[in-house]
């Protein structure tokens, strides 16, 4: 870490961060705001070779961190594997749980019986998953929904609307998985709470006007407050 003056040091101090060929310019107020949390989570990666859907920590702005998966931080993803127990049911991961409702439930599901469709998965084998597979597993079940033209999943029998533009069941049962999520592994609950005040943001570029289930950040900084006042 190089602490670097310019023409007016006295408010225009900066940290220059030179990790692996990459430098970042902190402003002060920004680097203050970081100074009680792990430096590491900002550290610059190098853009090259970076997938296309990253966010890398350094993009943070003042007052944010990146929940980004190159640090211990990638446990409050979806993608984690952070199993947990939810009415009853194992998943080992919040993905894997998302990604279940997507698939038939039973021989009797119209999504089973719908003529020409391949279900590659059964809805037992995507609760079990975590990461990438569990995610491309539902992209495989959104393909499947296009074809039969519907816009519903499913938990313990109800169908329910998946992208609504208002939460709905959908969001509410995502929320309260998240809770058990970080109410189930101390190490995810750990570190919510280590990020203190800071604004949650997510390591992958959000679609426009993606539902409110989709802003997982915001749910945990919504499960990180009720954490706080329990304390």
């Amino acid at each position: 870490m190089v602490l670097a003056r310019g023409p007016n040091a006295s408010t225009c101090l900066l940290l220059v961060a030179v990790i692996a060929g990459v430098v970042a310019v902190v402003p002060r107020a920004q680097a203050d705001d970081r100074a009680d949390f792990p430096a590491h989570w900002w550290t610059p990666v190098a853009r090259e070779g970076v997938p296309q859907w990253e966010v890398l920590p350094q993009d943070a702005g003042p007052g944010e961190v990146i929940l980004s998966k190159r640090h211990e931080l990638g446990l409050l993803s979806n993608f984690a594997p952070t199993p947990f127990t939810f009415h009853g049911r194992r998943y080992a991961s919040l993905e894997g749980f998302w990604q279940m409702m997507l698939y038939p439930e039973s021989e009797k599901d119209p999504r089973a019986k719908y003529p020409g469709l391949e279900w590659k998965y059964s809805r037992e084998q995507v609760a079990g998953m975590t990461s990438f597979e569990a995610k491309k597993a539902g992209d495989l079940a959104e393909a499947n929904m296009r074809r039969m033209n519907i816009d519903w999943v499913s938990f313990e029998g109800r169908h329910f609307v998946y992208r609504s533009s208002k939460p709905g069941e959908h969001y509410r049962l995502i929320v309260a998985a998240t809770r058990e999520k970080v109410k189930q592994n101390a190490d995810v609950r750990k570190a919510l709470l280590a990020t203190g005040d800071l604004i949650l943001k997510p390591d992958h570029h959000q679609e426009p006007n993606a539902p409110a289930e989709w802003r997982y950040f915001e749910i945990l900084m919504q499960v990180r407050a009720d954490l706080r006042k329990q304390r």
